[in-house]
């Protein structure tokens, strides 16, 4: 039998030191399940779906009393240099459900609703953060403060483009309104790309990387390439909606390929870093951590993309991938969540 007065003190432990993105699980449930959609599986799509639905409400509601309760510790995690880009993960997660939405379940109000809180919450951690960043008197070097999670800027960044163009089409008098507001977006999203990855690729070639400082967050490098070709990929789609978008054709198309190059360029690299981290330096991999769900959002994103892609450049080379990326995505999402049902077991109910 549970102890309830154990189990709520361990709860009130773990709401103190909650990390705030762990809204990364609902980014991961969401894009492998609109994947699953996509590709005709909505046996997978509509159990995901719900799965976010409970998670997203869970953690807006953990984070919640975690404000209430721990203002101060909330505060030092967001005007951190490493945990103050996770807090990006919220603006983030509500475009992703607002997505899955429109897309599973043509409500739009919801998607619309998660939209203005993707927005909103963008607006407030965006310039909050990076004007905390500035005036503070302490900066650590590049090498200390730069870590994998100061992607997720661009990634909340495209999300909100992909939302609003899913909304769009829904609009019947302000489409190109919408359109438009995702286009910026979408050009915010790729100059934040120049900036924040040109200093990743600075750190990873020449400062010190230890298999230590290798942490699953630096997956999502691959993942803002991929969710870049999708937010391009759908603004492309639905060009017929706004005629600039017909002008600027040539080089949205060009941008779109050159971030889905590189997404694929990304791979490689950091499954051979991967390999160096765990095989060669025994770092384990089997103890579960919520950071892995910043693995299993570039897989599902990177399926989706490809997805899109195809129908811009119907090559079947193009159009067979998903279908393989897919069983990768959905498998390291089983695992992750089976882990994270472990932890809950083994953290909650054996130890109360």
């Amino acid at each position: 039998m549970i102890n309830k007065k154990i189990f709520l003190e361990k709860l009130a432990e773990d709401i103190y030191h909650l990390p705030p993105g762990y809204f990364a699980l609902v980014m991961a449930t969401g894009i492998v399940s609109i994947a699953a959609h996509n590709l005709g599986s909505d046996k997978i799509a509509y159990p995901l779906f719900g799965i976010n639905v409970i998670a997203y409400i869970s953690l807006w509601l953990l984070n919640l009393r975690r404000f209430i309760l721990y203002p101060k510790a909330m505060l030092a995690d967001f005007l951190s240099y490493h945990t103050g880009p996770t807090f990006f993960t919220l603006p983030a997660a509500s475009c992703v459900l607002g997505s899955q939405s429109i897309l599973l379940t043509s409500q739009t109000i919801i998607g619309e609703i998660l939209l203005a809180v993707g927005i909103i919450s963008w607006l407030g951690i965006m310039y909050g953060f990076f004007y905390g960043m500035t005036i503070t008197p302490k900066k650590p070097s590049l090498e200390e403060g730069l870590v994998g999670a100061w992607s997720l800027p661009i990634v909340s960044t495209f999300s909100i483009a992909i939302t609003t163009t899913l909304l769009a089409v829904h609009l019947s008098e302000i489409k190109e309104d919408f359109l438009f507001i995702s286009l910026i977006f979408f050009l915010i999203g790729s100059v934040l790309y120049i900036f924040i990855i040109s200093l990743m690729f600075y750190r990873f070639f020449f400062f010190r990387f230890s298999p230590a400082i290798l942490t699953p967050p630096y997956w999502i490098n691959m993942g803002v390439e991929a969710i870049a070709t999708l937010a391009g990929a759908i603004l492309i789609l639905n060009k017929q909606y706004w005629g600039f978008l017909e002008e600027i054709l040539p080089f949205l198309k060009g941008v779109t390929l050159a971030f889905w190059a590189m997404s694929n360029w990304w791979f490689p690299l950091l499954l051979l870093l991967g390999i160096w981290r765990h095989m060669v330096h025994q770092i384990p991999i089997l103890r579960y951590n919520m950071q892995y769900w910043s693995m299993v959002f570039p897989l599902g994103m990177y399926t989706n993309c490809t997805f899109q892609l195809g129908k811009i450049i119907p090559l079947d080379l193009i159009k067979f991938i998903p279908f393989i990326s897919i069983i990768f995505a959905l498998t390291a999402w089983i695992l992750v969540f089976i882990g994270l049902c472990h932890y809950l077991k083994r953290h909650y109910i054996n130890f109360t």
